[in-house]
């Protein structure tokens, strides 16, 4: 197994530490029109558990590896499981020590994907799609209408 040195995110990991990576099928937004994309994000145990039970995910497939493994000398590395057309999430550094972390608070989740095996038996489905780009407007239509007397001290 590959290593890495501890920085700062990592600090109070190891390289050998428990993490599940998935590849998810997700879209982007240009021009109003929706064009898909695949990235590769870690998996938090917690979700990793939601999946095991069923939930519509667009996760594709899981695969149990090491931290060090996806991570050395402050760059993601690209699993062997993953082709090059496949991207990294933002802020991949960060969310993969804290979903490592997730994993050593709670080392039972860690059976559902054991070390070194792939899974991609999940309920994958695209009827919410996931748009990574996606901006919200606010306008006063979305404002909630409150009673009249909400404010007033009677």
């Amino acid at each position: 197994m590959p290593t890495a040195q501890a920085t700062a995110p990592f600090s109070d990991l190891s390289p050998d530490a428990y993490v599940v990576i998935g590849v998810a099928s997700c879209f982007v937004r240009e021009d109003k029109e929706l064009h898909p994309i695949e990235v590769i994000e870690p998996i938090p145990s917690a979700m990793l558990e939601a999946l095991d039970r069923g939930i519509p995910t667009s996760y594709k497939l899981a695969f149990a590896t090491t931290l060090g493994a996806v991570w050395q000398d402050d760059q993601p590395q690209r699993p062997s499981e993953c082709p090059d057309s496949i991207q990294f999430c933002e802020e991949f550094g960060l969310r993969v020590a804290s979903a490592a972390r997730t994993y050593k608070a709670r080392p039972s989740a860690q059976t559902i994907v054991p070390p070194g095996t792939v899974r991609n038996d999940f309920n994958f489905s695209l009827e919410r799609k996931r748009v990574l780009n996606l901006e919200r407007q606010v306008t006063t239509e979305d404002n909630v209408k409150q009673h009249s007397h909400t404010h007033q001290v009677l």
